[in-house]
């Protein structure tokens, strides 16, 4: 069952699962389904891992949702109450909708890590093969230590997040299908529904009053585009629509936008407008003001229109800079245009001479006093992951000292007297010269020698790999000790078979293509010599447990 630091969002009973009754729970990061009477999950899926959700039709006898992964597969979820099957489904789909986008958002972005880490790496890519593409272990065990910092890096990246634009047209793109019965559907996705609530927050905040405590969110987005077209064009608005409120207070942000202008000094909109007669030449005639503040809804089906258009571009301009200002540009826009200030030292407004700088200086074109660097570029990255290798302290002797030796020596040289027929017995005699003999114990440091002219180089490649294997498998291994969790319990005994089934499908068939080339030399018993030890630690653990159960 769900773990105790899971967060179970949503709970609803009487969901079959092929033909079984059980309760479907919606958590924090999966979603769960569970027979009734057992105490464990028998359908358990990640967000990241779902692709899509679908749901039956309305006119369906079973009120059904259905999950599509990302590997091709589907679960089928049935909504058996009687009273509340609809609603239920419902609100498992609405929450299906919040959460799914976040989780897919992740999944791309690790899977893009992922695919950069395995192309930069080759020695990665190898390991990635021999463990994953072969089932000695799964993904989710390989990559549960390599992208724990970048995901730490990611948390610390989160504020300096750039968000997303918005597309001026995106209530355009959404092209509506007709349903059979003279009406038109509309396909909302969550990337839909953020922009609007970004470019429109009085739908957003009649959004949040309404859903779900007078309507349901389908009733809600029916009568929002309702309302968007029939009164995209109209004069008078009706007194039941619920965004006849929306509508007055886009107009009064628009007339607000008018008056407060643009901040820009280096911009001077009223030099659009149509003049028959330039500053100082004629007489100057004052004609009707042709501002959209000034002129009345009703002198134009058209002006409604154009209205609502630049509202609509107004809004996703400010939408897209709503997060993007900081509070030193907020500051130097209101900061104050005394003479006193170090802002003006040529008497001009603060928010001027900042533009003015933004349009003269380039960043690209700036100079970097920065260090030259030089990019390290490793032929053999095993080399330089291991390191120098440190020198043995040695005892060194003086001259002195090697004198008083050859005296010594020469001292008893001439009272030496040889007898050869008690140096060695007839045993010791001949174990030595079998020893030193071809083939002979003492005559195997020359065959190590000559090991890397008598094994081919495939063969060698091949052992790296396996030592790359075993090294990441033994390092998941005694990383489990000292188990004193039940998540370390059960990890270790997953990675003692994991060993074993490196072992069988990798270790074994290796010697045997050794054995058949007829290598004398033992190429893999250091690596035998490994995964006994771990063996060994693992069997010490378990009869300590089972003596401590009993």
């Amino acid at each position: 069952m769900a773990s105790l630091s899971e967060e179970v969002l949503l709970v609803l009973k009487k969901v079959r699962q092929r033909k079984q009754d059980g309760t479907l729970y919606l958590m924090a990061e999966r979603i769960a389904w569970g027979p009734e009477g057992k105490d464990r999950f028998t359908v358990s899926h990640l967000y990241a891992d779902i692709r899509c959700q679908k749901i039956s039709p309305d006119g369906k006898s079973k009120i059904q949702l259905q999950l599509v992964l990302h590997t091709g597969e589907s679960t089928t979820f049935h909504f058996s109450n009687d009273g509340s099957a609809l609603k239920d489904r419902d609100a498992a789909k609405e929450l299906l909708q919040q959460l799914l986008p976040k989780f897919k958002k992740k999944a791309n972005k690790e899977l893009e890590e992922k695919n950069r880490m395995l192309q930069e790496d080759p020695v990665l890519f190898q390991l990635y093969k021999d463990l994953v593409v072969s089932q000695v272990i799964s993904a989710d065990e390989f990559w549960a230590n390599r992208l724990g910092d970048t995901n730490h890096a990611d948390s610390s990246l989160s504020n300096n997040k750039q968000e997303v634009g918005i597309s001026g047209a995106f209530l355009a793109d959404i092209r509506p299908q007709t349903d059979g019965c003279n009406g038109l559907r509309y396909n909302l996705t969550a990337d839909i529904i953020e922009s609007i609530f970004r470019t429109y927050p009085t739908v957003k905040q009649k959004y949040c009053e309404n859903v779900p405590h007078n309507l349901t969110e389908k009733e809600f987005w029916t009568r929002f585009f309702q309302s968007h077209y029939f009164h995209r064009d109209r004069i008078n608005t009706g007194t039941q629509d619920i965004f006849s409120e929306c509508a007055k207070q886009d107009d009064q942000g628009l007339r607000s936008m008018v008056v407060q202008g643009v901040k820009n000094p280096l911009v001077d909109l009223l030099s659009l407008e149509d003049k028959t007669l330039d500053e100082g030449y004629g007489v100057c005639t004052t004609f009707p003001s042709t501002s959209n503040s000034n002129r009345t809804v009703k002198e134009s089906s058209n002006s409604a229109i154009i209205k609502r258009f630049n509202h609509h571009s107004a809004m996703v301009l400010a939408a897209g800079s709503r997060k993007g200002e900081t509070p030193a540009d907020h500051a130097s826009e209101m900061s104050s245009t005394d003479g006193n200030s170090k802002d003006s030292d040529f008497f001009q407004p603060p928010v001027k001479k900042v533009k003015l700088q933004e349009a003269i200086e380039y960043e690209d074109l700036q100079r970097e006093n920065r260090p030259k660097t030089v990019a390290l570029n490793l032929k053999k990255s095993d080399r330089y992951a291991h390191g120098p290798v440190p020198l043995q302290s040695q005892q060194y002797t003086t001259s002195q000292d090697i004198i008083n030796s050859v005296n010594y020596i020469r001292h008893e040289m001439v009272n030496y007297k040889p007898n050869l027929t008690q140096v060695l017995s007839n045993t010791t005699a001949s174990s030595a010269i079998a020893a030193l003999s071809s083939g002979g114990i003492l005559m195997q440091a020359t065959t190590q020698q000559a090991i890397n002219q008598m094994v081919p180089s495939e063969v060698q490649g091949e052992l790296r790999h396996l030592y790359v294997a075993a090294g990441e498998l033994l390092r998941h291994f005694w990383s489990c000790f000292p188990v004193n969790t039940p998540f370390l319990e059960e990890k270790v005994m997953k990675m003692k078979s994991n060993l074993e089934r490196f072992q069988m499908t990798k270790l074994c068939p290796f010697q045997e293509k050794i054995q058949r080339q007829y290598l004398s030399t033992n190429l893999t018993g250091h690596l035998e010599e490994m995964l006994q030890t771990a063996y060994s630690k693992f069997h010490v653990w378990q009869t300590r447990r089972m003596l401590r159960k009993t």
